[in-house]
């Protein structure tokens, strides 16, 4: 027997918790003991199939063992794999009418080699459990090599009765993606990536373009994401770009918790909400009647989780149209990395539970509701948050005050157009300007150390500052030098000229006034 070895360049996790202040929720990540076994390296491929697609012929599949039950139908390739070894899948050649399926009783690896399927009727890569447990799924590597093309059809004719088949790529198990190469997924039926348990990134270039709408069918909802992981979504390296344009469609969704501690990360979401459960603001709820709790009723989201989410070290951007840009149902963490959320119409990022800032960059940018918004606490304790709400009662960072929360401000430095909770509690000092003018780079100094932001075209009122030290305002200058951050909207390290010095009072909380003309 021929014996294959595989291996694989890794990027290990780094594990942290957050720490603990008030009532705040300390986030543990449940999986990291498990993190060796989503490193490729530490699987021993023994077996090897190669499978070959075609526009002119059939598709080809390397000679097997006994251990395999093969079929070939044109270009639509079902491999079922009752044996014991771990089965390395090479997928190459190009089909516009086929697709791979696999059913099988071990964790395998599945290699994309240059590979371009497109499935009209139904998923163009479908991983099933083994065909006596069909809902238990194994993990599966996808390594990327090359350019690699995936893409569904509006319908899915080809799925049976019996069987799950949500995306272009779908897997009862777990996927792991890594390598060199890069995977584009075009999605017009369904989702692009889907996983009964998780969806976990260590490299590679991910592209998912998303035209699928929500299709209701009595009580059924069908809810189109760009990548779903049940359990949960991970990020550790690689690049996501994701685009939904189709009507209820979400960047990233989990019913379970999101960790981002590396890579890129791009979400762009244009679709609208579909249905109305004339919910209000709040878990379960939202802006201007949108809601999720109906069977009829999905909302246009950028990332999407049922649990916690972590921010600890990707670079993460979000552009959201019709809601909120980033939601966790339960407690949000940002200890590193770079978060930008844009939302035209609701909350920039929203937490249903506590949300905590304790290092990184920040900023959630609402045109229509609240930039940082809790649902319980909202803590500020490092890093540089830059919050834009819209006009009043809307603000620049809310907490649930009327459910005996508060936002808690011990460090950090802070930006904040739309004003602050009331009834904060502000350990560190805030100043408010006199006034703000749209569309004009501002130079805020703290100490040795100068941050250089851009006003928004609209916004409520007041703009709030706040630093480790007192800070010094100048409106109208001109930025020579620093890193340029947060989508061009703040530059740390700045050096600035011009300009003319901005009357700061201290401040407590609150907001109010018209928006700047």
């Amino acid at each position: 027997m021929k014996h294959f070895l595989f291996f694989f360049a890794t990027v290990l996790l780094t594990i942290f918790t957050a720490s603990c202040a008030k009532d705040e929720i300390v986030l543990i990540d449940p999986i990291e003991t498990d993190e060796s076994e989503d490193i490729i390296a530490n699987t021993m491929f023994t077996q090897k199939v190669d499978v070959v697609f075609s526009t002119e012929d059939n598709a080809t599949v390397t000679e097997t063992n006994d251990d395999f039950s093969v079929t070939v139908n044109g270009n639509d390739v079902t491999i079922i794999y009752t044996g014991e070894e771990y089965v390395m899948y090479d997928l190459s050649g190009t089909t516009n009418d086929g697709f791979f399926k696999l059913y099988s009783t071990k964790k395998q690896g599945i290699m994309l080699n240059g590979v371009n399927i497109t499935n009209p009727n139904g998923s163009a890569i479908n991983v099933q459990g083994p065909q006596s447990e069909p809902n238990k799924g194994k993990r599966t590597f996808i390594q990327l090599n090359g350019e690699n093309h995936l893409a569904d059809g509006t319908s899915y004719t080809d799925t049976p009765a019996e069987e799950d088949e949500k995306s272009v790529m779908f897997g009862e198990g777990q996927f792991i993606f890594s390598g060199d190469g890069s995977l584009n997924i075009t999605a017009t039926g369904k989702s692009g990536i889907v996983s009964d348990d998780y969806v976990h990134f260590r490299s590679g270039i991910i592209i998912v373009n998303m035209s699928s709408s929500v299709n209701v069918n009595g009580s059924d909802t069908l809810k189109p994401v760009c990548v779903r992981g049940k359990d949960y979504v991970k990020m550790t390296d690689g690049t996501l770009n994701l685009t939904s344009t189709g009507t209820g469609g979400k960047g990233i969704s989990s019913d379970g918790n999101g960790y981002f501690n590396g890579g890129h990360v791009n979400v762009t979401v244009t679709g609208s909400n579909f249905g109305s459960n004339g919910g209000g603001g709040g878990p379960g709820g939202g802006h201007g009647g949108w809601g999720n709790s109906s069977s009829s009723s999905v909302s246009a989201k950028g990332l999407k989780f049922d649990g916690n989410l972590i921010f600890k070290g990707s670079h993460v951007v979000v552009n959201c149209t019709a809601h909120e840009g980033i939601e966790a149902k339960g407690t949000l963490s940002v200890s590193g990395g770079e978060v930008y959320s844009h939302s035209q119409s609701d909350d920039a990022i929203n937490a249903g539970s506590h949300l905590t800032v304790s290092d990184g960059l920040v900023c959630a940018y609402s045109q229509g509701n609240d930039g940082l918004d809790a649902n319980g606490n909202c803590y500020i304790k490092g890093g540089v948050v830059y919050a834009i709400g819209s006009s009043s009662p809307e603000m620049a960072v809310d907490a649930n005050s009327e459910g005996g929360y508060q936002l808690y401000l011990t460090g950090g430095t802070l930006i904040a157009i739309g004003g602050l909770e009331r009834g904060s509690s502000l350990s560190q000092s805030c100043y408010s300007a006199s006034s703000w003018s749209q569309n004009t780079w501002y130079g805020l100094t703290l100490g040795s150390t100068t941050y250089a932001f851009r006003t928004p075209s609209s916004g409520g009122t007041p703009l709030v500052v706040s630093g480790s030290s007192s800070p010094t305002l100048q409106s109208g200058v001109n930025v020579s030098e620093g890193t340029e951050c947060l989508e061009g909207l703040l530059y740390t390290n700045a050096m600035v000229s011009g300009g003319s010095t901005v009357s700061l009072s201290s401040y407590t909380g609150g907001n109010g006034g018209q928006e700047p003309k």
